[in-house]
């Protein structure tokens, strides 16, 4: 895992659900908590582009519904920042399903676009990413 360069706005909370953009069998997840985040006592943390997540199954294949599992945040609708001034959103929210906390995708095909950030940090998820902004 690699440090992310840009300053990404944190748009997702524990309990926020989010669509999976990949053939995993999960179609809506919700996310319990972020990982390698630091925050005040007492907050939870946010989640934002990049980041990985433990997440539970809501809407998908019944046998991986009610599962506990990893997730890496690839596209969010909130604009963040890149070091170069671009300010990029995407069309909507989406995560990758993930066999492990090392970011190896469960999923074979991801659609639509996957945000750089994320590539750079995991690239598990880039080797199987077919379109990467």
């Amino acid at each position: 895992m690699k440090p992310i360069t840009s300053s990404v706005t944190e748009a997702f909370q524990p309990g926020s659900q989010v669509a999976t953009c990949d053939n995993s069998g999960a179609k809506i997840v919700e996310i319990i908590s972020v990982l390698n985040k630091k925050t005040s006592k007492g907050r939870r943390s946010g989640a934002g582009v990049g980041d990985m997540c433990i997440v539970t199954v809501k809407k998908g294949r019944p046998d991986v519904r009610k599962q506990v599992m990893h997730a890496v945040i690839v596209r969010q609708k909130k604009e963040f920042r890149r070091v170069d001034g671009v300010h990029v959103k995407f069309e909507d929210n989406a995560v990758v399903v993930c066999k492990d906390a090392k970011g190896n995708p469960k999923g074979t095909i991801f659609k639509g676009p996957i945000a750089k950030e994320a590539a750079d940090r995991w690239p598990g998820v880039a080797n199987v990413a077919s379109i990467i902004v």
